[in-house]
């Protein structure tokens, strides 16, 4: 088949998918003929692929039909401008996550040295766009899953910042000197209430790891008990940084009111939708 011929087949049949059909299809075929761009794409539409070419694109595009995210079939996701591998048994980054990093970059680069501490690691999106971008920044970054921990160091490595990040297992706080202070704690944790979860999108509930996402029966088990333990952690007039859900800007400030911190307000996304809250301790 040629490419031009991928493209028109296959784009209708993810159609029901996928809200970028075409795009997944260019991706996949971009990885199947050996990581070329995508202008290589368009100005090769009459090439016809390989039989290995081939054979690999068809395994790819079943993957992508059976509901399996185009990240996780091509093995990465490009988050703030860097490259990040992923895999099951780690969230893949999203654009909403950028205004989270983009606002906590911004209080950064307005204060000395810094010490940033990011609970949940993940991929290391967060951990290691702020590495990168903020000179200034040592990092800690922790995580409960070992899959996380060993991805984030991957990550770490491949955008040359390894040097800046201490990667930690720890639940939440567990695992932190009682008597080490930060001045930025930052994190996106699991937000999703319980009984939400199952009415996901079938590439998120079915492939994505169900502790990234579910936050309890209201989705703030998790915004309540770093709320709570941050205050133990943070220097003098630290910063705690949230991303938040849809819906929750207006409980999660809440519940920065209630245990004392102050100069709280809100970040929208692209939507209008409050997206990040944070937060000051004296």
């Amino acid at each position: 088949m040629t490419i031009r011929e991928i493209l028109l087949k296959y784009s209708k049949e993810l159609e029901e998918i996928s809200s970028t059909p075409r795009l997944d299809v260019e991706i996949l075929l971009q990885k199947a003929l050996g990581d070329v761009d995508r202008l290589y794409i368009h100005l090769n539409l009459e090439k016809s692929l390989s039989d290995e070419e081939e054979n690999l694109f068809l395994k790819f595009i079943n993957e992508r039909l059976n509901n399996r995210p185009i990240a996780y079939i091509v093995g990465n996701r490009e988050f703030m401008g860097l490259d990040f591998y992923v895999q099951e048994g780690v969230l893949i980054p999203r654009p909403d996550t950028e205004i989270l990093v983009e606002e906590v970059i911004e209080i950064g680069n307005n204060k000395g040295k810094i010490e940033i501490l990011d609970i949940g690691t993940g991929s290391g999106a967060i951990t290691i766009s702020l590495a990168k971008y903020l000179d200034n920044a040592n990092l800690t970054s922790v995580d409960i899953s070992e899959i996380a921990l060993e991805i984030g160091k991957k990550n770490a490595v491949s955008n040359d910042v390894d040097n800046k990040i201490k990667f930690v297992k720890s639940n939440l706080f567990s695992e932190i000197e009682i008597d080490k202070k930060f001045d930025i704690i930052v994190s996106n944790p699991p937000y999703i209430p319980r009984k939400v979860v199952e009415t996901l999108d079938k590439q998120v509930k079915d492939f994505e790891p169900y502790t990234a996402l579910e936050g309890g029966e209201d989705g703030l088990d998790f915004y309540r008990e770093i709320t709570k333990q941050a205050k133990s952690y943070l220097k003098e007039n630290g910063v705690l940084a949230y991303e938040v859900g849809h819906d929750q800007g207006e409980d999660v400030s809440k519940l920065m009111e209630i245990n004392g911190y102050t100069n709280i307000y809100t970040k929208k996304d692209l939507q209008g939708i409050d997206r990040v809250v944070i937060g000051n301790i004296l």
